[in-house]
């Protein structure tokens, strides 16, 4: 019996999140739990249960069986806690660098581990579950489908080999689970605390992605691929290709801008789409797309510092993706840039657009919002979901040269192509619609802890913004609420599109910029770049959770008039 592969996984037990360690053995699959170590003790597993590989199946063994509800964690709480990763890395670091007693590093250390556990325990919400022939069914959560389908490749190559049942005493099972302590390849959970001090931190910045097409399907059907990376030690699908139907060369051509948070692997999964849902295998008692193939590449640094185009080929048994990456750090990839030519939309003062069009709110702000919400308020992931850059980069010129066609280019392109577009005009105001000017009082307001205080605050500073931004600041906060209306079928709450919104409506010019000219300590940067932005998302949900805001009635007259426009 040898070891094939380990690793830690959230078990769902009645309900509640549990971290597990779990084996799979050439002839078992063994889900143990790290004991608490006591006093100069060596670690120690305790052993949950075991299935043998021959007992274990995906399938459900009675579909009326009811599938266990999934408790998700709200993303506010999830958020709450990566403030208090990067507030905790920050104080490490300035504790090393102001070299004082090793006792405050240890106890911030042991801090960071806790929070960082935690994180891992409530992020993951994809179930994963296997059954046992002779009756229990267990489910684990995670949080990448790539992991979840190499788990099921592992286990089912295996269980070719395997022939009959056993069951083990309780004597051979303690050895069994003593044995898991030396033969364990994954030693620490994953969590940045984990790593060592010279390994490399990650990226930080956007990474373009080009999947151009893919080779090797036998036989035609309906493809589309997503595209996961790692954040916080954790895997997460951050995009997604168009579906390319009946075919066996996909030719999607469709490029995403992917935010990358100390990431340092980029995963392809490429899938069958399914529309017929009675061919379907229950997997998991859930119906799935088939996974068709799968791969990764690593992002290596130094590879990508060039800024250019890189082309590179994913090869996933016999199906070969061809993909381009270009990576954009931080610095680099935050400036407003103020537009050379003062006729277009983008990068224009919202004050001179909107003077120009004798418009109360900006005519492509007015044109996208009213696109959407004619048919994009139930697309799953709208605004969080890249568009196709080339689309996203054709509208925009469209809008610059005010080409009369542009309602007619909207109405044919993929809806995340127009989300894409708004979210670039906010993106690149030479100054943010929240101005440079009050950009510091609403980060000190968002932090004031006296309700009435801070929402006092918060309303003045709003209705002192000049009145082109605050009449399209309250058109597009209608706008954002509709959207978060539908989270049930789009998954978007308030949460996430202030996540999405927040840093691209407040983010400050270069020179109010906090960011350190020379980023020569990536890390120190990185985190109170995490904690700006979480300031910037922060305020932005203040006023989506707003029942109303109250505006004075010069304003408000205008505002009934804008939303009339």
């Amino acid at each position: 019996r040898q070891l094939l592969k380990d690793s830690f996984m959230v078990e769902l037990v009645e309900g509640a999140r549990k971290l597990r360690h779990v084996f799979l053995f050439t002839d078992l699959f063994l889900c143990a739990k790290l004991k608490k170590q006591i006093g100069g003790k060596s670690q120690q597993y305790d052993c949950k249960w075991y299935i043998p590989l021959t007992d274990l199946s995906f399938q459900m063994v009675d579909e009326s069986e009811a599938v266990p509800n999934i408790p998700l964690v709200p993303d506010e709480e999830l958020d709450a806690m990566k403030i208090k990763i990067s507030q905790i890395k920050n104080d490490i670091q300035r504790e090393k660098r102001a070299n004082k007693g090793s006792k405050v590093i240890e106890r911030l250390k042991k801090k960071l581990s806790e929070q960082e556990s935690l994180l891992l325990l409530m992020s993951p919400n994809m179930a994963f579950r296997v059954h046992n022939r002779n009756g229990k069914s267990y489910t684990f959560l995670i949080s990448s489908d790539y992991e979840r389908a190499e788990w099921r490749e592992n286990i089912r190559e295996q269980q070719k080999k395997c022939f009959k049942s056993f069951s083990l005493t309780s004597v051979e099972l303690q050895m069994l689970t003593n044995s898991c302590v030396k033969l364990q390849t994954v030693h620490n959970i994953p969590l940045t605390i984990n790593k060592e001090d010279d390994e490399s931190p990650g990226l930080y910045g956007f990474l373009n992605v080009i999947v151009h097409s893919a080779t090797g399907f036998k036989q035609s059907s309906n493809l589309y691929c997503t595209l996961e990376v790692d954040s916080f030690g954790y895997f997460v699908n951050k995009a997604k290709t168009r579906v390319y139907r009946d075919t066996t060369e996909p030719n999607w051509n469709e490029e995403f801008e992917i935010e990358l948070e100390g990431s340092q692997t980029l995963r392809i999964l490429c899938y069958e789409k399914c529309y017929n849902k009675t061919k379907l295998t229950k997997e998991d008692g859930e119906s799935t797309d088939r996974i068709m193939g799968k791969g990764q590449v690593q992002l290596d640094p130094q590879a990508l510092q060039d800024k250019d185009w890189q082309r590179t080929v994913i090869s996933m048994n016999g199906v070969e993706v061809k993909l381009s990456v270009k990576f954009t750090s931080r610095e680099f990839s935050l400036k407003r840039m103020p537009s050379r030519k003062q006729t277009g939309v983008f990068g224009v003062k919202i004050a001179i657009v909107t003077k120009r069009e004798r418009s109360k709110v900006p005519y492509i702000v007015r044109q996208c919002v009213e696109e959407i919400e004619r048919r994009g308020m139930e697309e799953v992931g709208i605004y969080r979901v890249s568009g196709v850059a080339t689309d996203i980069q054709a509208l925009k010129a469209a809008f610059d040269v005010n080409n009369k066609d542009v309602s007619v280019m909207m109405s044919e392109m993929d809806v995340n192509a127009i989300a894409g577009t708004l979210k670039l005009y906010f993106r690149e105001l030479p100054e943010p619609l929240f101005t440079d000017e009050l950009y510091p009082n609403f980060a000190e307001g968002i932090a004031l802890s006296d309700p009435v205080a801070k929402e006092s605050c918060m309303l003045n500073l709003l209705l002192s913004l000049p009145e082109p931004n605050l009449v399209t600041f309250l058109f597009l906060l209608d706008h954002l609420k509709r959207v978060a209306e539908k989270e049930s079928i789009n998954k978007m709450s308030l949460h996430n599109l202030a996540t999405v919104f927040g840093p691209t409506l407040l983010r400050p010019s270069e020179k109010d910029s906090k960011i350190p000219a020379n980023p020569t300590q990536p890390i120190t940067m990185t985190d109170s770049w995490s904690l700006e932005v979480m300031s910037q998302v922060q305020v932005l949900l203040y006023f989506l959770q707003l029942e109303t805001i109250p505006t004075p009635d010069s304003k408000r007259q205008s505002i009934l008039f804008s939303t009339e426009v």
